[in-house]
């Protein structure tokens, strides 16, 4: 009877903690889920303004990094091979670019923050120069500054084994840099943020967002990923749309940070690359006509659409990084209401006739795989079991860096080749691997899509 009891008692502790545990995690899922802001979003149903006629070309991630802050010795090697950056391409890779662009029939070109690799100010000088070519061939550039940018702690040379401090830039400094870049045509700017209103045709307004967290930027520690707003620049947004609205202007929007989730479960792995509150904020902008947002962060090529339970949409196109293979340019056109994307990619035409375009792939594959490892060793995964898990998860990284994925291309994993732990944590990610592969709507290279 009183081991029935005991065992009665246990089971309805268990109980109660099971009960309480789902409670707790249904009650901070509905908190998270709540918007972090007042967004003000658009009751009207007022006709919204047509989309213009425009020619354009959009660029993102440019990482430019000057060679006089070191290109040899371990310390430089390590940075190198953490990340899928082409570094010491980058100044050819963006020189392509602009002589592509100027080949072109853009009116004008997007660039959607990380100028540099890190914020350096030799490598901002060297970016400001470049694009004064475009500027000086007649075509109107606009910038964002990127996480990277700006009060950036890693802004570093490399001497050897050695990383020394070299300047970075504040906020101020990149107004001054970039002011013939966009903000010298700024109709209204936002005091509190980098943001800022153009109209580089007419009847068509570019709202730059300035989402970066430079300003908590702290020395010794890495530089703030992730983005947000403050509620002061969401009020400015909101008046600004509402003086779209009012002035019959289409608005589409510029940014580092993502609007719309580019593969299912990217919130879930990669938080920081979706600005804070962007279902909210997708759905804001969405209210008041903006259907068009243009983005990077990511390094991937990718364009998906947004639909809100208002009927209300938005499509986020996603540059991916001039510096990581396929190193894309993209040409887009809005033609009678219709939005059209056409991708160049440059890693196969900058060194015509070398092995650059599959070394330089295998490189994004090798580096992502080196980031993998790294991850699942704190899970004490065996260097074996991390090899193929690492090898599966470089693929999926790569086939989504390029756009518009294949699962029909996806390399078969052989599960039994695990241990039963490896399975356990392959299991627990297979989000990943999933997500990554699968192409949601639309095409991410070359697309067309109505904007009505």
């Amino acid at each position: 009877m009183k081991k029935h009891r005991k065992l009665t008692i246990f089971l309805c502790i268990c109980a109660a903690a099971a009960v309480a545990v789902t409670g707790y995690f249904l009650i901070s899922g509905w908190i998270g889920s709540m918007p972090k802001l007042n967004y003000g979003n658009n009751t009207e149903t007022n006709a919204l303004a047509a989309y213009p006629d425009a020619n354009f070309a959009v660029i993102s991630d440019l990482h430019v990094y000057d060679p006089s802050l070191g290109t040899s010795g371990s310390a430089f090697d390590t940075v190198m091979y953490s990340d899928r950056k082409l570094l010491l391409d980058s100044i050819a890779l963006l020189d392509y670019a602009i002589g592509d662009i100027m080949r072109s029939d853009a009116e004008f070109v997007l660039i959607c923050g990380d100028l540099t690799k890190d914020g350096e100010r030799v490598c901002h000088n060297l970016v400001a120069e470049r694009l004064t070519r475009l500027s000086d061939a007649g075509l109107k550039v606009y910038v964002i500054p990127g996480n990277h940018d700006i009060n950036n702690p890693g802004a570093e040379s490399y001497d050897g084994d050695r990383t020394n401090s070299v300047s970075t830039i504040s906020d101020n400094d990149f107004l001054d840099l970039y002011w013939d870049f966009g903000y010298n045509e700024a109709l209204f700017r936002d005091p509190n943020s980098l943001s800022y209103v153009a109209e580089p045709v007419d009847g068509l307004w570019l709202l730059a967002i300035d989402a970066c967290r430079y300003r908590e930027n702290q020395p010794g520690q890495e530089e703030i990923v992730g983005g947000k707003i403050s509620q002061a620049t969401a009020d400015w947004i909101a008046a600004t749309l509402n003086e779209a609205l009012r002035d019959n202007k289409a608005v589409m929007i510029m940014g580092h940070h993502g609007i719309v989730e580019h593969w299912n479960g990217q919130n879930k792995l990669h938080p920081d690359y979706l600005i804070e509150d962007y279902l909210h904020f997708g759905k804001f902008l969405a209210s008041y006509g903006v259907r068009l947002a243009f983005t990077g962060h990511y390094h991937a090529q990718d364009i998906t659409q947004a639909i809100f339970d208002d009927g209300s949409y938005i499509y986020d196109v996603e540059t991916g990084s001039l510096v990581t293979a396929p190193c894309p340019i993209r040409y887009c056109s809005i033609r009678d209401g219709f939005f059209s994307a056409e991708s160049a990619t440059i890693v196969d035409k900058l060194y015509p006739g070398t092995n650059f375009a599959p070394n330089a792939m295998a490189f994004v594959k090798e580096t992502v795989m080196n980031e993998a490892m790294a991850t699942l060793r704190k899970y004490r995964v065996s260097d074996k079991d991390s090899a193929i898990i690492a090898d599966a998860v470089g693929d999926a990284f790569a086939a989504h860096y390029s756009g518009d994925e294949n699962p029909a291309m996806r390399p078969a994993l052989d599960k039994s080749r695990l241990s039963l732990w490896g399975r356990f944590i392959l299991f627990m990610q297979q989000y990943v691997l999933d997500g990554l592969w699968e192409d949601l709507f639309p095409a991410d290279n070359n697309s067309s899509f109505s904007l009505r």
